[in-house]
């Protein structure tokens, strides 16, 4: 990303990761996203389509045009989005710092774990706010590493997830965003600016969750990190291996996972 980097990487693991999370989190994140028919948004950094699919389908009166910097995980989006047999998305590449479309084009703007990743997360919702019509709304929703914990707690766990933090850290990310959202929005201008909280709790009831996000979306994000982290002098790799044991440990019957994300809608003046 010229505006930051991208933590995680464009791996096909990578990939398969962002479609586990948000197959797991749909009624979590989106229970209440919606937009009008006949409006028009524009979804930032859409990557490869894993938010695109559940937020069209939700809406198919909408027009989307979901945009991201990454050529490979546009044509990612696109084949994700055609075997959903969706019709109201269109695609472009673009950079959020360098938006090729006239101001107040758009009724409304969509941004999931975008922020995060961005060097300058105020200066890129300047630019969203630009592209709004007046009295036009933004949805963003962000994660917060920093809300992590499980049981049993592991010291090794949660220095690997320290790990993660610093690693988008020295990349110009920032993955304790998530507790910023509402600051960050009224800097940049928005109005009426709104963040609920959203908590994935799993425990040993919830099979389903345990599977798609505690281990195929959490762990696995953490563990994409292990070679940065070894080779930046973070962690050793026993402490490591023990800390990924641990997160494991809290996927098991008597174990429990649990992370918040935010949500926030705001208001173009």
């Amino acid at each position: 990303m010229s505006s930051g980097d991208y933590v995680h990487g464009y791996s096909e693991r990578e990939h398969q990761r962002l479609l586990d999370q948000a197959g797991s989190l749909v009624e979590l994140l989106h229970s209440d996203t919606a937009f009008p028919s006949g409006s028009e948004v524009l979804e930032a950094g859409c990557g490869v389509g894993a938010q695109t699919v559940t937020i069209a389908a939700k809406s198919p009166g909408a027009r989307f045009l979901s945009i991201d910097i990454s050529s490979v995980s546009l044509a990612a989006a696109r084949e994700r989005v055609a075997e959903a047999g969706l019709t109201n998305v269109t695609f472009q590449q673009a950079d959020i710092f360098d938006l090729p479309f006239p101001p107040a084009r758009f009724d409304h703007v969509f941004v999931c774990f975008l922020l995060e990743h961005l060097r300058d997360p105020t200066g890129a919702l300047n630019r969203l706010k630009a592209m709004l019509k007046p009295g036009g709304t933004i949805t963003a929703i962000e994660g917060d590493h920093g809300s992590t914990y499980f049981h049993p707690d592991n010291a090794d766990a949660r220095h690997t997830v320290q790990c993660l933090v610093e690693m988008q850290a020295r990349m110009g990310g920032n993955a304790l965003i998530g507790r910023e959202l509402y600051p960050l929005l009224v800097q940049a201008g928005f109005r009426q600016v709104s963040v609920s909280p959203r908590m994935v709790y799993v425990d040993g009831s919830k099979p389903a969750l345990i599977e798609g996000f505690t281990r195929n979306t959490f762990t696995a994000m953490v563990e994409g990190v292990r070679e940065a982290s070894l080779a930046a002098g973070l962690i050793d790799a026993a402490s490591w291996q023990r800390g990924i044991d641990g997160l494991n440990r809290s996927s098991a019957d008597d174990g429990v996972f649990c992370y918040t994300f935010f949500k926030a809608r705001a208001i173009a003046p």
